[in-house]
């Protein structure tokens, strides 16, 4: 099947692209660096899922502010290892699975260290909630691979992985990790709603014209 047209979703605007710009500046010449010291672009996907598991440890041992911390340190190494990928000149198919493989995992540790954090405290309600974040957060990861592999497109939605960090960094920081959770909760499945439906149309668009 070929992929159907949507260019109105090519040129839309993504936070994700707007940061990558923005911080161009910032995040090339630390990707050089990385690259002069002899790292690899998978070495640092790897650094972040470990950083992430280290996030995660700080929130199950009460130290969730320091946990926000070291998410926001780690941040931008999601992006790092695409920029030294681009700057060796070219980008490897095996990086680019094993980037995506990362982030889910990378999500579902820290989500699994508040569900360790709130059992503890004996808390039904946020353990509910850090389930139906984690699912909302798969899913609108697998809706866009599952569109793709059949070749259409789903690059649209309210909250995409980048903007799930930025509400977790700030809620961790803030100590007010329930506010993650609801929102993430909430709107992650609203996004892979959006994408379900955004697909829905566009098979329709190809039946129509069959």
């Amino acid at each position: 099947m070929s992929e159907v047209e949507t260019p109105k979703e090519k040129k839309s605007w993504s936070l994700e692209m707007f940061l990558r710009k923005l911080f161009k500046g910032v995040i090339d010449p630390v990707a050089r660096f990385f690259l002069r010291i002899g790292f690899k672009p998978n070495m640092i996907t790897y650094l972040g899922l470990i950083i992430t598991t280290g996030a995660s440890a700080l929130i199950v041992t009460n130290h969730i502010q320091w946990a926000g911390i070291v998410l926001l340190i780690g941040a931008p190494l999601d992006v790092v290892d695409g920029s030294m990928a681009r700057l060796l000149g070219h980008s490897s198919l095996y990086g680019a699975f094993i980037d995506s493989v990362t982030d889910r995992y990378s999500e579902l540790v820290l989500l699994g260290g508040l569900l360790i954090y709130y059992v503890a405290q004996a808390n039904l309600t946020a353990c509910i909630l850090v389930f139906v974040a984690a699912a909302g957060s798969v899913m609108v990861s697998y809706t866009k691979a599952r569109a793709e592999g059949l070749g259409f497109s789903a690059k649209i939605g309210l909250l995409t992985r980048v903007e799930r960090l930025i509400i977790m960094v700030l809620c961790l920081i803030f100590n007010i990790p329930m506010v993650a959770l609801w929102i993430i909760a909430v709107l992650s499945n609203v996004t892979a709603i959006q994408r379900i439906w955004f697909v829905r149309k566009q098979t329709l668009a190809v039946k129509s014209v069959e």
